[in-house]
């Protein structure tokens, strides 16, 4: 089922949003993450910056109550994406590079010059969006996911007039 979704709110992860991670976790990725490694980002990760996404009017009752969310570290003037994910429900709407702009917008205010991820090499449609930003690919991370062996292409994006 897909609902359209054209108002959204971006607002920094809490701790009461964790349940919900946790349970989209497990519909996106093959090896999630717990909810108690989202709450130590939280509250010991002082180069971390998590955000999610919400919808900005409610559309239905069964509209879930966070559509995307992820998160970057920090480092210097590089900021690395830890991770972003959108609902499978609500993918393909341009939700995740909503999200993945403001994540940019908010490292570079805090000072990256260069933002980067590691994408799953069969990830075609992560990829393409990379791209279509601007990202390019720097390098491969062989056999870098630890539940299929699968190599990580690992894509930068250098933001101009450093």
């Amino acid at each position: 089922m897909s609902i359209v979704i054209a108002d959204v709110l971006i607002q920094p992860m809490s701790y009461h949003d964790i349940p919900y991670i946790e349970k989209l976790e497990q519909l996106c990725f093959a090896a999630p993450w717990s909810g108690d490694a989202y709450r130590h980002e939280l509250a010991h990760n002082k180069l971390s910056s998590y955000w999610v996404m919400r919808p900005g009017v409610q559309v239905s009752n069964d509209a879930p109550s966070i559509l995307a969310y992820g998160g970057y570290w920090l480092m210097g003037t590089e900021a690395h994406i830890m991770t972003i994910a959108t609902h499978p429900d609500y993918r393909r709407q341009g939700l995740g590079r909503r999200l993945l702009e403001t994540m940019i917008d908010h490292a570079c205010g805090a000072g990256a010059v260069e933002i980067t991820l590691e994408v799953r090499a069969g990830n075609h449609a992560a990829r393409a969006m990379y791209s279509s930003m601007g990202f390019i690919v720097v390098g491969v991370r062989k056999r870098y996911y630890t539940d299929n062996g699968e190599d990580a292409i690992l894509m930068t994006l250098f933001i101009a007039d450093s």
